[in-house]
């Protein structure tokens, strides 16, 4: 469980056009994370 003010793991995951994107590629950077359930999913 993180708490206020750990940093976040770094994970991966594929962007819209099939690229891999990591987390450590915006590090130092302010990031916005939005996830939201594939279509037809319960979410």
């Amino acid at each position: 469980m993180l708490n206020v003010g750990d940093q976040a793991p770094d994970f991966s995951l594929l962007s819209d056009s099939g690229s891999t994107i990591s987390l450590k590629d915006f590090r130092g950077r302010t990031l916005v994370l939005y996830f939201f359930p594939k279509a037809d999913t319960p979410g």
